[in-house]
């Protein structure tokens, strides 16, 4: 039967499937298309999430750890520009230090200079010292050694007699 030629006019039988295809409208094969398209991209979507979520966890961890370190490395720069701002102050004070103590050893020395001939004026600064005192238990009387006389304990209270 295979070897039999059918002439043209006759109809060739059709197969089942063949007249299910023709049944269906072309919206139908669309629909079926888009819904099949639909369907694949679908998979593809959820293939890529199961393949990509993962990659995208070592992304993420690897640029957080790099922020971490960017963070770091920026707050020790931070503490070494600190650190050497407090060492410029440090050495800025010293210098400033050591000109202070400079000019007050040339002051020192200036009245030192000043007073070594002038006893006078010596004996005048310490009576007008002893003198400034307020303390009415004081009393400046002078001497051949300029040397204060000391009575204080005449002018004391009696001490109360311990009690037995």
């Amino acid at each position: 039967m295979d070897d039999e030629i059918i002439p043209n006019n006759e109809e060739v039988p059709m197969s089942r499937d063949n007249d299910d295809d023709n049944r269906l409208s072309p919206q139908a094969k669309a629909g079926i298309s888009l819904s099949t398209i639909g369907a694949l991209f679908l998979v593809c979507l959820v293939g890529g999430c199961m393949y990509g979520c993962p990659m995208y966890n070592v992304y993420q961890q690897r640029m957080a750890g790099e922020a971490n370190l960017a963070q770091a490395n920026y707050e020790k720069q931070v503490q070494v520009a600190d650190a050497e701002g407090k060492k410029a102050a440090a050495v800025a004070l010293a210098d400033a230090e050591v000109i202070r103590a400079g000019g007050v050893a040339k002051a020192n020395k200036i009245i030192g200079d000043s007073l070594k001939e002038n006893e006078a004026y010596l004996k005048y600064l310490w009576i007008t010292d002893v003198a400034g005192t307020k303390s009415p238990n004081v009393i400046y009387v002078p001497t051949e050694a300029n040397l204060p006389i000391l009575e204080a304990h005449r002018l004391a209270a009696p001490a109360p007699a311990p009690s037995k």
